[in-house]
């Protein structure tokens, strides 16, 4: 060994008399390839510590992977003890104590003994030592790592993280992924050596939580263990692969290897590496069957977000950019500070292991309700001092905002907002997750299905609700199994980030199994009863009368979870999704859901019919686009044999897309309406855009109600209707020919609808693979009416194949105007 032949060595000068210039004094000291670690995620990088050689006062390297040397002259007159100062003469003898300050010791290594005095060197000892010194290693010399590969291009292609592995690792768990190991001098000899690697995350690692491994260079591989086997060794390259398990917590890894020879060893740093969940994995929870399904749902950066209302579905197109730069460490350093890691980081980091929890904790870190999350939530139309939520295009620029102010909330977000980035979240740290949109949605605070509404004689709502019919509301679903649960409620989880109700003292919601909604099984965690409620709950409208007494109205067209959507895998299509949280009006499978879920509301409603035998509707005419003056209709049909005497009350009001009204843009009051037996009527409201283009809400939507009374009957028919407003086109255009890293120009231009100009225009545009960040033009002159105003952008697409350009436009008068364009990018 090494060792026993420097002490055979020192042996032999002892023997010897001190004379002559030179004396030596020997240390041994080595270091690796890598040094100790940094703290928890900081990189060090590799290094070598050659060792010093002074002759003469003089100091000198030496080659990396040999002994250090220090040769001085002993102090004759001076104790063993005796360490130089800054009089001392330079050859003076140092003890261990002092050397090792300028140096960090492998935790391998032995200390080394405290120098002692040597005897004079004849000129033969001198030559044994520089011999020696220059010697090639040999097996028994310990292997020295000189540098890592690992193989970014082919682990990210190989595990569907290319986009993630430009400069670091990223990889899915339960996959084999590959590293080469390039040494120094010689290479790995599976009888000599021994190659123990490990793999930490956290700032408590644990092996009883999963979240430290330690494996040996292995033939074999154990499912479910960290393992580590040879692939191919040529000289002083070896190829590895290792395998992660299928449960193993997401995360950034600290990847070591530790190399023994005999009685040597050393430690290095391969490097840092992070681990994703693995929709491609049968063996992890967050398990796809479909090829298909995983490229939308995991990999696809673009999508659209629905909106507008039941009768007129808007889809708006959203960059998710899971994968633009930045937003993976973004990702990570929201689990960071999550109120859980600050708590307990070390179990927190093993619980890492399950996408329940963390879906859990991306729900509740969406918003900031309890904690330092991304965003803060606002519905009043009050968006000066931060950013309206309609005019937000992607995830991107809001996860960048609230990394660069250090974690402070962004202003502002509403549901499809707080859902959009909840998805970007997920789907970067590998779990399948969609945007879903249900229409008239329920908010039920109470837990009894039932929403009520109450109303003065003239139909108009009385006093501030918070329990409320939203228009529409957006929330997630992510893919998982539920091991915890019964079987049959794997798949499909509804997860909504948006800061409703608390949910075990926190503003989140869910995961709850979308089949346990349908089936009206509102057992399972989490927070069942409030899902099946947004989709089922009733609503009763009570009118108060002039006496004071209350009456319940009929109010057949507003009916809770309808047109729930989501994007089409592959396609820019609509899906509808209905059927996955409902079985079918008046079946006998709704009706036993209804009763597993205890809904007495619906079921007594179920078993008597009324016949009351005049209905109302809201009916509408032409396509209605902003700027244009329209009509709506009350049309009205008496079913029976029998004339009825009438009041009719029209109303139009502006209204948010969560319910709340805004002024109203239109009114009629019909005192004497007659019915004649089996007649159909239809009553004009005509709806001016000078009434409702100051007042109209940035989510476009007016509401329109009619009452009619009955006064003979004591009887209240209500009917209502969310009527949206189209916004005028964006045309895109792309000039020049679509190449990676080649520019490229898109010219977007939209025409004034208004009859007044517009002001303080701006284009924002963005899009994965072809912005790296989100870019704005202003257009300084007004844009007359009927005028169209156009813009250029450079484009630098960084990606090959198909991506979406999104445009938001913005001006005094209209808002939130957007729109897309699909661009198929080519090889350079």
């Amino acid at each position: 060994m090494v060792q026993t032949l420097w002490d055979a060595v020192i042996d032999s000068l002892l023997q010897q008399e001190c004379c002559g210039d030179d004396a030596a004094i020997l240390h041994t000291h080595r270091l690796g390839a890598g040094s100790e670690p940094g703290p928890m995620g900081t990189p060090v990088p590799a290094r070598a510590c050659p060792g010093l050689l002074s002759r003469g006062g003089e100091r000198q390297d030496w080659p990396r992977g040999v002994l250090a040397l220090r040769f001085s002259r002993p102090a004759p007159a001076r104790p063993r003890h005796y360490k130089s100062g800054p009089s001392t003469p330079p050859h003076c003898l140092q003890p261990w104590s002092a050397l090792g300050r300028s140096h960090r010791r492998s935790p391998l290594e032995e200390e080394p003994q405290p120098a002692r005095p040597w005897p004079r060197l004849t000129g033969q000892a001198r030559l044994i030592l520089w011999l020696h010194a220059e010697r090639k290693p040999s097996k028994d010399v310990g292997l020295n790592l000189e540098r890592c590969d690992l193989e970014l291009e082919a682990n990210g292609r190989d595990h569907h993280t290319a986009d993630l592995c430009r400069e670091r690792l990223v990889v899915r768990r339960g996959q084999p992924f590959q590293l080469t190991l390039h040494f120094e001098g010689r290479g790995y000899e599976a009888g000599v050596d021994t190659l123990t690697f490990s793999a930490v995350t956290g700032p408590d690692p644990r092996e009883d939580v999963g979240t430290k491994a330690r494996f040996p260079l292995s033939d074999a591989v154990q499912e479910g263990a960290w393992t580590a086997s040879v692939l191919d060794q040529q000289d002083g390259t070896l190829s590895l692969q290792l395998s992660t398990p299928a449960d193993a917590p997401i995360g950034l890894y600290r990847l070591g290897l530790e190399a023994s020879t005999g009685y040597e060893g050393s430690s290095f740093v391969l490097g840092h590496i992070t681990l994703l969940f693995n929709a491609w994995c049968p063996e992890d929870a967050v398990y796809l069957d479909s090829d298909a399904g995983r490229r939308e749902y995991v990999l696809t950066q673009q999508g659209f977000i629905y909106q507008g209302s039941a009768k007129f579905i808007k889809s708006i197109p959203w960059n998710f950019g899971q994968f633009e730069e930045g937003i993976l460490d973004i990702c990570l350093m929201l689990l960071d500070v999550n109120p859980k890691f600050l708590n307990d980081a070390g179990r927190d980091c093993g619980r890492r292991s399950s996408p329940v929890y963390v879906g859990r904790v991306v729900s509740a870190m969406v918003n900031c309700n309890d904690d330092q999350g991304v965003l803060l939530g606002r519905w009043d139309n009050n968006y000066g001092d931060g950013i309206s939520p309609m005019s937000w295009i992607g995830s991107v620029d809001i996860l960048r905002r609230w990394k660069e102010e250090r974690c402070q909330r962004v202003k502002y977000g509403q549901c499809w907002v707080f859902a959009a980035v909840a998805c970007t979240v997920l789907r970067c740290l590998g779990v399948p997750t969609r945007v879903v949109t249900n229409y008239n949605s329920a908010h039920d605070q109470n837990s009894n299905l039932l929403i009520e509404y109450f109303r003065n004689e003239f139909g108009e709502l009385e006093g501030n609700k918070s329990e409320m019919i939203w228009n529409f509301h957006c929330w997630v679903e992510s893919w998982m199994t539920r091991p915890e649960l019964e079987p049959g409620y794997e798949g499909w989880q509804a997860l909504d980030p948006t800061p409703q109700e608390k949910s075990e003292g926190t503003y989140c919601c869910g995961p709850v199994p979308v089949r346990a909604i349908k089936e009206g099984d509102l057992t399972p965690k989490y927070d069942a009863p409030f899902v099946f409620a947004e989709v089922n709950a009733d609503v009763v409208d009570w009118i108060r009368q002039e006496d004071g007494s209350m009456h319940k109205s009929v109010n057949r067209s507003l009916v809770v979870g309808l047109k729930i959507s989501t994007k089409s895998v592959g396609r820019d299509e609509r899906e509808d999704i209905t059927h996955n949280y409902k079985y079918p009006e008046g079946s006998a499978e709704e009706r036993e859901a209804f009763t597993r879920a205890n809904h007495l509301n619906r079921l007594a409603e179920k078993g008597v019919e009324e016949a009351t035998g005049v209905a109302m509707r809201i009916r509408v005419g032409q396509d209605m686009n902003i700027g244009r003056d329209f009509d709506v209709f009350a049309h009205i049909t008496n079913d029976t044999s029998e004339s009825r005497d009438c009041r009719l009350l029209l109303c139009a009001r502006t209204v948010s897309y969560n319910g709340v009204l805004g002024p109203e843009c239109g009114t009629k009051d019909l005192l004497n309406l007659a019915l004649e037996p089996f007649c159909e009527k239809s009553i004009p409201l005509r709806i001016y855009y000078e009434k409702y283009g100051d007042c109209l809400t940035q989510s476009n939507l007016i509401k329109v109600r009619g009452l009619l009374i009955e006064p003979a009957a004591n009887s209240y028919v209500l009917a209502e209707r969310d009527l949206y407003l189209e916004n005028p086109e964006i045309k895109i255009r792309v000039l020049g020919e679509p190449k990676q890293h080649r520019k490229l120009v898109a010219e977007v231009s939209l025409h004034n609808p208004l009859v007044v100009p517009l002001l303080n225009c701006v284009f924002t545009v963005e899009g994965a693979g072809l912005t790296r960040e989100q870019k704005s033009v202003e257009v300084w002159d007004p844009v007359e009416p009927g005028e169209q105003v156009k813009v250029r952008v450079d484009l630098l697409p960084t990606d090959i194949g198909l991506h979406k350009l999104v445009v938001n436009f913005e001006c005094d008068k209209l808002k939130a105007v957007k729109g897309y364009r699909n661009v198929i990018i080519g090889p350079p």
